[in-house]
């Protein structure tokens, strides 16, 4: 994939512990692609139920409500650790040396407290919604078919968790560039230009159709 190579790897334990949480967070992000293209079957069902045999999915805007926290949130940390959100590139990509390592820094560590509060706060959601006594564990459900809301809520802490662990992996990484003076360091992801972006795009390109072309012969 175009672009996850912007994060370089070595035999530290800081790089050991991102490749490791990195596997973690493919996967999640593999559980977020597979909702959509579930949803999109879902779709199609209902859509073919109600236009052939009158009769669509039951719930199907409850399901659709299911699955929302899973596309919305199961793949941020995967996002995160690619460079992938968005960011101010034209103006942090002016800075070089210590000066760039201590403005990633100094903004990572405002997102993570950021996410401290958020997993606080979505955890408190979750448990005002979870209660082992009550049918089904829940104290709250959908208004079509009755599903119970808790395993959509406790997504949103877990995915928000294993963010702030990347958002800790990548202070470790910047705090290290800073204090070494590091050009370019490892666990972190590294602004890149448009003209190595483009190269690499067109590697990833040529690449396939090479493969393809050999598989040809």
């Amino acid at each position: 994939m175009a672009g996850a190579s912007s994060v370089l790897e070595d035999g530290t334990v800081l790089s050991r512990l991102d490749r490791r949480l990195y596997r973690l967070e493919s996967a999640l992000a593999l559980v977020g692609g597979v909702a959509v293209f579930s949803l999109m079957l879902l779709a199609v069902a209902s859509v073919g139920g109600r236009n052939f045999f009158n009769h669509p999915i039951p719930g199907y805007v409850d399901w659709i409500e299911q699955a929302m926290p899973i596309i919305a949130f199961v793949g941020i940390s995967y996002c995160q650790r690619l460079g992938g959100h968005i960011r101010m590139d034209m103006l942090v990509g002016r800075l070089h040396g210590r000066a760039l390592w201590a403005a990633e820094f100094a903004a990572t560590a405002m997102i993570l407290a950021l996410m401290v509060l958020m997993v606080w706060g979505s955890w408190a959601h979750f448990e005002r919604s979870f209660d082992w006594h009550e049918p089904l564990w829940s104290r709250d459900s959908s208004l079509d078919i009755r599903l119970p809301l808790w395993p959509a809520k406790l997504l949103a802490p877990v995915a928000f968790a294993v963010l702030s662990v990347r958002l800790s992996l990548q202070l470790w990484g910047y705090g290290r560039a800073f204090l070494s003076g590091a050009t370019r360091p490892v666990a972190v992801p590294l602004i890149e230009d448009a003209r190595t972006i483009a190269a690499r795009e067109a590697g990833s390109v040529s690449g396939l159709e090479d493969g393809a072309a050999g598989g040809t012969q």
